[in-house]
């Protein structure tokens, strides 16, 4: 008799944007997922911050310009109080000065409010599941940021990553989901989770996007290899 597959995993989210419309737009393009559920809305960063601490969402969908609180100061406090809830900004700012405050306030992950319907439920999908979400056109810019406040320094010498805890963090770079990296190094989905979970220890950190902004701020691995 065969098994049965396992359930996809729920998803509950939270949007704040101070758009009605966008916001709406956005809230009737999930509810058509049936393993997506809208579990709150905010019109502002405060009001984000409130239903997040209440709600405790697998997931916020946070723009960055809101009024009362914004975006990133918004990241910064959910990032503290409520770390079991993923940040993705959504915005239409995709400059490197955005990219880098959002990341180094907690973001998760940095999506443009241009990205297309079918694209920006596949990315959340992924981004629930994986808990990082930068495409390369936003990578990019977070790379030039990391080249501009210049990148190697002498601490890199201080954390023993393997070879192969190297090869796993620069594929990371290049925005490559656990699936593709063990297909890319020939082994099994688990030990890329062993290695990243080795890999986030010795960075101290506690994601897939600090690990790779920690990774090319220290040249553990090029910047270039990540564009």
């Amino acid at each position: 008799m065969a098994k049965k597959t396992s359930a996809a995993k729920k998803i509950t989210v939270v949007i704040a944007d101070d758009q009605t419309l966008f916001r709406e737009g956005i809230k009737d393009l999930l509810e058509n997922e049936k393993n997506i559920t809208v579990v709150g809305e905010a019109a502002d960063g405060r009001e984000a911050l409130r239903l997040v601490k209440k709600l405790k969402p697998n997931v916020i969908l946070l723009d960055i310009k809101l009024p009362h609180m914004d975006g990133i100061e918004a990241t910064r406090q959910i990032h503290k109080d409520c770390p079991t809830t993923n940040v993705l900004i959504l915005s239409s700012y995709e400059d490197e000065a955005h990219v880098m405050e959002a990341i180094q306030a907690g973001a998760n992950g940095y999506l443009s409010k241009m990205l297309p319907a079918a694209e920006l439920v596949n990315a959340l999908k992924t981004f629930a599941n994986q808990g990082v979400m930068i495409p390369q056109p936003v990578m990019s810019k977070l790379i030039d940021g990391l080249r501009q406040m210049g990148s190697a320094n002498s601490e890199a010498s201080l954390v023993a990553l393997t070879k192969t805890e190297i090869k796993v963090l620069s594929n990371l770079g290049q925005g490559q989901s656990n699936k593709e990296i063990a297909a890319s190094l020939t082994c099994s989905v688990k030990t890329i989770k062993n290695h990243l979970n080795s890999m986030f220890q010795k960075l101290s950190v506690s994601n897939r996007t600090e690990a790779v902004v920690k990774g090319i701020d220290m040249g553990l691995i090029s910047a270039d290899k990540a564009d």
